[in-house]
């Protein structure tokens, strides 16, 4: 009898249309355009809590913490580092959007604790600035 070995090699993301993006004119439209990328990338019940709380977080999933950084200066490592440190309270995965991009120092970090990050154009959609970032977009 032949049992067949498991794939080693990447598995092809999950199948999924084509991610319509939302213009941001505004810090509000920055979320729900961050919120609609996460729900397209397979994370269900995506929340967007009124009022943003002290923790800096704008969304939540079960399973997941995202800061949505609208300002037009770069996200710095305070940013990463709280965000980070709110998804290891909850068990979570952690991902940061910017409009602005990132400092050195935020996206060295990141890299270090494979924190996803990703910048938003104003058409609203997510571009992943990382290693961590591209592994969640593809999937892998």
């Amino acid at each position: 009898m032949h049992i067949p070995l498991p794939p080693t090699g990447p598995r092809p993301a999950p199948a999924r249309g084509t991610f319509q993006p939302l213009t941001i004119r505004t810090a509000r439209d920055a979320v729900a355009a961050a919120a609609e990328y996460l729900r397209w990338l397979g994370f269900r019940d995506v929340v967007q809590p009124e009022e943003r709380p002290a923790s800096g977080v704008d969304l939540r999933a079960p399973g997941l913490v995202a800061q949505v950084d609208p300002s037009t200066r770069p996200t710095g490592l305070r940013a990463v580092e709280c965000l980070w440190l709110n998804g290891l309270s909850t068990s979570a995965v952690s991902v940061c959007f910017s409009l602005a991009g990132y400092t050195p120092e935020a996206r060295s970090r990141a890299a270090e604790i494979g924190l996803p990050l990703f910048v938003l154009d104003l058409t609203g959609t997510p571009q992943p600035v990382n290693d961590a970032a591209d592994g969640l977009a593809t999937g892998a």
